[in-house]
C-alpha cells in the first residue's frame, strides 16, 4: 500500500475534517520520529500507520481499533499494517494488541499526546504550535479540565513504554508536530 492508496481508503471512512487533521498530524509525527530514531528507510510505512491509525474511529467509535481490522482487510491491507495501527489501543479497545516494535511504541505514545498538543496550539494566540515551548504544554497537561478527552494516563504509559522521559516525548512530539503544520493547515482548508 503506498501513500496515495492510504489517503483514499482513509477518506472512504472518514469525512470530518477533525478526524482528518488528526491522522494527518500522526502521520507527519510517526515520519518524523522514524528519520530521527534511524528508521528512515521506513518512513513511508510509519507514516501509513499513523495516517491509518483511526480509520474506524468516525464511523464506529464502539468498535476502535477492531473493526479497522476488518476493514483493512477487505481492503487487502498488509497484515503488519493493520497490527501496527490497531495497537494503539492497548489495554483501551477490544482489540487488546500490546504495541512492540519501535514503531507501534511511538504511535501508542503520541497518539493522545497529539490531540493535547493541537488543543493547547489552539489557545495560543498564534493557533500554532510553532512558538509553543514544553512549559505552557506542561501547565495545559497539569489542567485535568484542559483537553479532558486526552489521557494523561494514556501518555504516561506511552512515555514509560518508550522509557523515555515525559519531558522529552513532549519535547520531540512539539518538534515532530511543527515541520508538517503549515502543510497540513493547507489541505485541510481545502477539505
Amino acid at each position: 500500500m503506498n501513500r496515495e492508496e492510504a489517503w483514499n481508503l482513509l477518506r472512504q471512512y472518514n469525512k470530518e475534517s477533525f478526524h482528518l487533521r488528526h491522522a494527518l498530524t500522526v502521520e507527519g509525527i510517526m515520519r518524523y520520529f522514524a528519520k530521527e530514531l534511524g528508521y528512515a528507510d521506513q518512513e513511508e510505512y510509519w507514516g501509513i500507520v499513523g495516517l491509518l491509525h483511526d480509520l474506524d474511529f468516525e464511523l464506529y467509535p464502539e468498535e476502535h481499533c477492531v473493526k479497522s481490522q476488518e476493514l483493512m482487510r477487505e481492503h487487502g491491507v498488509d497484515e503488519s499494517i493493520i497490527r501496527s495501527t490497531a495497537s494503539h489501543g492497548w489495554g483501551l479497545t477490544a482489540a487488546n494488541i500490546k504495541p512492540e516494535h519501535q514503531m507501534e511504541k511511538v504511535l501508542f505514545a503520541i497518539d493522545e499526546l497529539s490531540g493535547l498538543i493541537g488543543a493547547a496550539a489552539l489557545m495560543r494566540p498564534s493557533k500554532s504550535v510553532q512558538d509553543m515551548e514544553l512549559k505552557s504544554l506542561k501547565k495545559k497537561f497539569k489542567d485535568k479540565h484542559f483537553a479532558a478527552g486526552c489521557s494523561r494516563d494514556v501518555i504516561k504509559q506511552g512515555s514509560d513504554i518508550l522509557g523515555w522521559p515525559l519531558d522529552e516525548l513532549m519535547e520531540k512530539t512539539i518538534a515532530a508536530m511543527r515541520v508538517d503544520e503549515a502543510a497540513i493547515n493547507e489541505v485541510c482548508n481545502k477539505l
